[in-house]
């Protein structure tokens, strides 16, 4: 154990090491000059200019900047975004509260109705099951800006139950009531994906041998699909759940900027939109570091779920 973790915590940090060099490169080899945006379109004297470059470190070599980028990085310093004249870290920190409740809403949503979705499907054949593989067909098809969208026209404009986009709460419960809609959109595709992926788990695991005998055994039906089926299936279910985790980092952008919610996935639409590199470079590393930590924690979980599998993914004798 001990090994695997120290050589996945090494892999993980040649990944973030390279991940940060691309992110870095191609964000200053994007086109357009951040100095433009600094000026706000105002006249500019060339010595003004040149002040600006230098205090943005912008005439260095790309190899020096990212290295003074790098060891700022690694002291917690991601330097000072250009758009809000504050520096990144602080402004992320400010943001960051309004993403994870998201992402956590979000999270919890796809496990209930996935899960739940997938399970009923499964022991239901007939009109259930095709009801079920036809509402997750339309629900992993639909974006999330549709879902965003077909929500507020329905929830918020017609009948008035939810707020819409914008609006302040007050108080963590008010908070919650008001990232509900956005938390539905974004949990939308990924719901109908886990479902359909818990559904094939359990009716593989029904058809299997053990499980027969257990019924023929005359051990009663719930204990069946509790013991034998529903457990065995939670190998898959939670390696996908995993990797769909770190994809509602990513989707988040879309769903709070539609639904307006000061998240850091809305910040990067800004950041991008004005050239606000810092910000830019520090949010992408940060998704990137996110999405190998969870692949890491679900790595580690998939022994304990399913004595079955090792660490080397390999199944035992």
């Amino acid at each position: 154990m001990i090994r695997y973790l120290l050589g996945r915590l090494a892999g993980l940090l040649g990944v973030l090491l390279v991940t940060s060099f691309v992110v870095f490169a191609t964000v200053h080899l994007a086109p357009g000059d951040p100095v433009s945006f600094l000026l706000h379109g105002r006249p500019a004297t060339p010595e003004t200019v040149a002040a600006l470059r230098a205090q943005y470190h912008l005439d260095d070599p790309l190899t020096v900047q990212y290295a003074q980028w790098l060891g700022g990085v690694l002291h917690g310093d991601f330097g000072r975004s250009a758009q809000y004249h504050q520096d990144v870290s602080t402004l992320i920190g400010s943001r960051l509260t309004g993403t994870v409740l998201l992402v956590g809403y979000a999270a919890v949503l796809v496990a209930v109705l996935g899960v739940g979705a997938g399970i009923l499907a499964a022991l239901r054949p007939g009109i259930v099951d095709r009801a079920v593989l036809v509402g997750t067909g339309v629900a992993t098809a639909t974006p999330s800006f549709v879902s965003a969208i077909a929500l507020v026209s329905l929830f918020s404009v017609r009948l008035g139950w939810f707020p819409g986009p914008g609006g302040t709460p007050e108080g963590p419960a008010d908070r919650l009531y008001h990232l509900t809609l956005p938390a539905f959109a974004l949990a939308t595709t990924f719901a109908g994906l886990l479902a359909r992926v818990t559904r094939s788990a359990m009716l593989d695991e029904l058809g299997r041998e053990h499980v027969d005998v257990a019924r023929a055994r005359g051990v009663a039906g719930r204990t069946v699909v509790r013991r034998h089926v529903l457990r065995n299936s939670l190998g898959p279910v939670v390696t996908v759940g995993g990797t769909m985790l770190a994809g509602l980092l990513v989707t988040t952008a879309v769903v709070e900027t539609a639904f307006d919610v000061p998240g850091l996935g809305s910040l990067l639409v800004q950041a991008v939109t004005a050239q606000d590199f810092a910000v830019v470079q520090a949010l992408t590393l940060l998704s990137v570091a996110a999405f190998v930590l969870v692949n890491l924690a679900v790595d580690l979980l998939a022994p304990l779920i399913d004595p079955r599998l090792t660490l080397h993914g390999e199944g035992t004798s």
